[in-house]
């Protein structure tokens, strides 16, 4: 029987020959399936859109085509894709972009690897992931008073629901740790979707997140 982790799909961009070495491994221990790698950003696309991996992780600063560049590129061709950002960079001038191209996580080199493989597992499962050494950036930057409460969008149940999408969590479990029916589940989530003019759940939690509302 194959697990969770063996389904997930990986390709990896990264331009440092050892550390896309040490990622891949602590993928394939983790049970990932890594489809394809590159260190170039340009080269990356066409095999990327080819094998459809579930999740892409990719560095920002990478030669032919940056990680932002990439990120925004597949978005637009695969809006479903999973894409999980793993740099060096922590600054906000590096974090904002990535999210607003599409990213779906945001991860630091000079965290734990295991903070990278929370991020994919998070991804692939449909939800957002924001190293803790970023993320107060999200919540500082975004939350003055020109920036809309969450009270002011979504209704109470609403947040609670997005809380759970955030954290990578299907309709099933969220209807049983809310005590709510799946098509209750499905609806709420339509109705944040349309609130938010979202695309789909992930992107959903990525503008919670930059509004400051989870925390």
């Amino acid at each position: 029987m194959t697990s969770e982790p063996e389904s997930i799909r990986v390709f990896l961009v990264e331009d440092h020959a050892l550390t896309r070495a040490g990622l891949r491994t602590a993928f394939a221990e983790a049970g990932f399936c890594i489809v394809g790698e590159s260190g170039d950003g340009l080269a990356a696309q066409q095999q990327i859109l080819s094998l459809q991996p579930h999740v892409a992780v990719l560095d920002v600063g990478l030669p032919g085509q940056d990680g932002i560049a990439l990120s925004r590129a597949l978005k637009t061709a695969c809006p479903q894709m999973g894409i999980v950002i793993v740099t060096m960079q922590e600054g906000e001038d590096y974090v904002f972009p990535a999210l607003t191209a599409g990213a779906n996580a945001f991860c630091v080199k000079t965290s734990n690897i295991a903070t990278v493989i929370d991020a994919v597992r998070t991804v692939a499962a449909g939800g957002a992931y924001f190293d803790p050494k970023i993320a107060h950036l999200i919540l500082n930057r975004l939350n003055n008073s020109n920036t809309p409460r969450a009270s002011q969008i979504l209704t109470p149940r609403e947040l609670d629901i997005l809380r759970l999408v955030a954290e990578g969590h299907g309709n099933l479990a969220i209807a049983d740790m809310l005590y709510l029916g799946v098509g209750t589940v499905k609806g709420h989530i339509h109705d944040i979707l349309e609130k938010l003019s979202a695309s789909d759940r992930a992107q959903a939690a990525v503008i919670a997140f930059r509004q400051g509302w989870l925390r």
